[in-house]
């Protein structure tokens, strides 16, 4: 359910409220509108007490902005660094300036699982940006989760089995979801193992031109400037039981588990069970708070300390993306 903003907004400058869902998510709201005259100056003046907000819940929304491709861009240098290309991709999405992108072109009836984004690869974005274009008629909401809270809600048992990371599995095939060339951006097989060697991936080519990958990553990580332990992987993003029960059925009628074109396992190499990606579901389900989105709205991540996913929705739906 989405939170609808505070309305008694405090003086210019300073946090205008919390969005508080639940006891376990916040995200910091500056609500500029017409108030500011210079919104990239604004941004420029303010990106340390933008960060300082991102350490401390997470996320920080901003409200009332012009929808401006320059000062999106604007912002992401201001309080993030240069935008950064979208590398070993896993959903499809379309560049449309420099780095800055839609966000994931999955049709409007699914829902994205919560995850922090790359969390599957050895290197990921420490900043997300989003930018609204379009709100969606109904729903379309861009929901977080503390991730600090979602490694608490996680059961012990479940968590312990996750001690020894996830493996992650993905085959590529001509006309089937991604292709290498898209994931990698490249058509050079040689720049493919190179990419997979020197990120500790191990890969072997199909004789039908196809590629597999898998490789293992942590469950949870340390988010470097808080010292905080967070749930940090894309086990229940990967892994068979997120698609819908058709789907899975008629994948594996024609593909052996291994060869689905992505897959998640534990660290060991041992399956991970249903069960398991339930209570990891779960936990992102109580820490959830969705964020409502209004035309010029700005949506900033640190994408260590906050998961995030997306709604289903009807009506025409437009958001722009950044990393850094």
């Amino acid at each position: 359910m989405t939170t609808e903003l505070p309305t008694d907004l405090a003086r210019l400058g300073e946090v205008t409220g919390h969005l508080e869902g639940n006891a376990h998510t916040r995200a910091a709201v500056y609500a500029l509108g017409g108030r500011v005259a210079d919104h990239q100056g604004w941004i420029a003046e303010h990106g340390d007490r933008v960060r300082a907000c991102l350490r401390t819940y997470g996320a920080v929304l901003l409200t009332g902005l012009p929808v401006d491709l320059a000062l999106f861009a604007a912002a992401v240098r201001s309080v993030g660094g240069e935008p950064l290309g979208y590398n070993e991709r896993s959903t499809p999405r379309t560049e449309v300036e420099a780095n800055i992108y839609t966000s994931t072109e999955y049709p409007p009836d699914q829902v994205i699982p919560m995850h922090n984004e790359n969390s599957y690869s050895d290197r990921w974005p420490d900043t997300l940006f989003f930018l609204c274009r379009t709100a969606a008629e109904t729903g379309g909401a861009t929901p977080i989760a503390d991730s600090r809270a979602v490694l608490r809600l996680v059961p012990p048992d479940v968590r312990d089995r996750f001690a020894s990371g996830v493996a992650y599995t993905r085959t590529f095939r001509e006309g089937f979801g991604l292709s290498w060339q898209e994931t990698f951006q490249t058509d050079r097989r040689e720049e493919v193992e190179r990419y997979c060697r020197e990120h500790g991936q191990t890969f072997t080519w199909t004789g039908d031109g196809g590629l597999r990958t898998s490789h293992r990553r942590p469950a949870w990580r340390t988010e470097p400037v808080t010292g905080a332990e967070v749930w940090f992987n894309q086990a229940n993003l990967f892994h068979v039981s997120a698609l819908d029960e058709e789907v899975q059925e008629a994948l594996l009628a024609v593909y052996a588990e291994e060869d689905l074109p992505r897959n998640a396992y534990f660290g060991d190499g041992q399956p991970i069970k249903p069960d398991d990606i339930a209570a990891v579901d779960a936990a992102y389900a109580e820490a959830s708070l969705a964020l409502p989105w209004s035309e010029g709205s700005m949506l900033i991540v640190n994408n260590m300390l906050a998961a995030h996913g997306r709604e289903s929705y009807t009506g025409d739906r437009s958001i722009l993306v950044a990393m850094a």
